[in-house]
């Protein structure tokens, strides 16, 4: 039995080349774009950009927060709760306790983000180099990162600063801080770069005769850098709780300078009669340390492909 089989053929005239083509309104866009239009749509982005502008101001105008002198104290106030003048109240000795909050936001503001910078600086230095180009170089600079990261933090930070109990400067604080911040930010980009040079991208690079310094700066720290700068920006806040915690134990800013660890360690002694003089520096620090972590995360968030939906 014979079988008709029907082709169908389009027409001779027809342009068959609109079958490979691909219209798209769609804007190209970039790391930096695509992560900035989905931080602007996280509330929590706004939120603790909010706060840490306010508390940016506050370091660098505390005038326009507080007309008092918060070293200036009055033995006569000593003790209040809270009045029209003073409405966070007053210490033991008599100084305003809104105003020292205000003034104690620089310093703290200061050391947190001075020895993030120092501390990721070298970090990504140290983590460049070794994870770009490995072998001996990379075995030696990861266990002095490890010795760095062993060793425990604070502990370290107290032997430091006893070295340097003569001075009241916040540089020795960011100095003791710094000598063992950069470990963190080094191990997560040696980690990146490590990743970042196996792709593709990389190899057809070299394939095109780009050097090994242009491949490194060009293409593989931009490209490994997201991470460490999220993780940076988490880290601010845990460096401010390091220097009110050292300042809680009296080697950190001396007794005469302003800040919110000196504030807590002073109202220690005085948390059953005036409350207020622990509550206020205590509720100035959580909420800076949260403010940093939640921009952190919304950055981290924003920066990381994996965590996209």
């Amino acid at each position: 039995m014979n079988s008709k089989i029907e082709h169908f053929v389009a027409d001779y005239d027809t342009n068959l080349s609109a079958v490979d083509q691909f219209t798209s309104d769609k804007k190209v866009t970039g790391l930096i774009q695509e992560a900035w239009s989905i931080i602007i749509r996280n509330p929590l982005f706004w939120v603790s950009s909010v706060i840490v502008l306010i508390l940016a101001s506050m370091a660098l105008f505390p005038g326009l927060w507080s007309q008092t002198d918060p070293l200036v104290c009055q033995i006569s106030d000593s003790n209040l709760s809270g009045s029209a003048i003073h409405p966070m109240g007053t210490t033991l000795q008599g100084c305003d306790v809104f105003a020292r909050v205000v003034y104690g936001a620089r310093p703290s503001l200061a050391i947190g983000v001075m020895t993030t910078v120092i501390g990721t600086l070298i970090g990504v230095i140290i983590g460049t180099i070794a994870g770009f180009f490995g072998g001996i170089l990379d075995s030696i600079l990861s266990r002095v990162i490890d010795v760095f990261y062993a060793i425990p933090f604070i502990l370290a930070a107290v032997a430091v600063l006893q070295l340097f109990q003569s001075s009241d400067s916040i540089w020795k604080v960011i100095f003791t801080l710094s000598l063992f911040a950069w470990t963190s930010p080094a191990r997560l980009m040696r980690s990146a770069v490590l990743g970042v040079k196996q792709q593709e991208f990389i190899t057809a690079s070299v394939a095109l005769g780009s050097s090994q310094f242009r491949n490194m700066f060009m293409h593989i720290l931009p490209n490994s850098i997201s991470p460490v700068i999220a993780t940076a920006t988490i880290n601010i806040g845990g460096y401010i709780v390091a220097e009110s915690t050292l300042s809680f134990l009296g080697l950190g800013l001396g007794s005469n300078s302003v800040s919110w660890g000196q504030d807590i360690a002073n109202a220690r002694d005085n948390l059953m009669t005036t409350p207020s003089m622990l509550l206020w520096p205590s509720l100035f620090l959580a909420v800076t340390t949260l403010s940093f972590i939640f921009l952190g995360d919304s950055i981290r968030d924003a920066l990381d492909p994996k965590g996209r939906r």
